[in-house]
């Protein structure tokens, strides 16, 4: 079973949850919602750390639905040329 988010940024992670999902939902609830999403927070430069630890929030999104979107976009990008530049 995945551990649950680290303790130091559960209550940053849902409050950036709750208004990443108002933004693009306004009051919309459960499957009235139009817009799904997956905040995906690791930290940087974590020097020694060898666990890939990555903490993730959805609005809703089932834990095999966001699996499935991962193997998706890996495959895109393992797809895509090599970009340069900023978009």
């Amino acid at each position: 079973m995945p551990e649950p988010i680290s303790p130091d940024l559960v209550e940053k992670m849902t409050d950036l949850a709750r208004d990443i999902d108002g933004y693009f939902n306004g009051g919309l609830r459960g499957r009235d919602r139009k817009i799904g999403f997956v905040l995906m927070v690791y930290p940087f430069n974590d020097e020694g750390r060898t666990d890939g630890r990555c903490n993730y929030i959805s609005n809703g999104a089932d834990r095999n639905d966001i699996t499935v979107l991962m193997r998706e976009m890996i495959a895109r990008f393992e797809g895509q040329p090599e970009m340069k530049g900023r978009a």
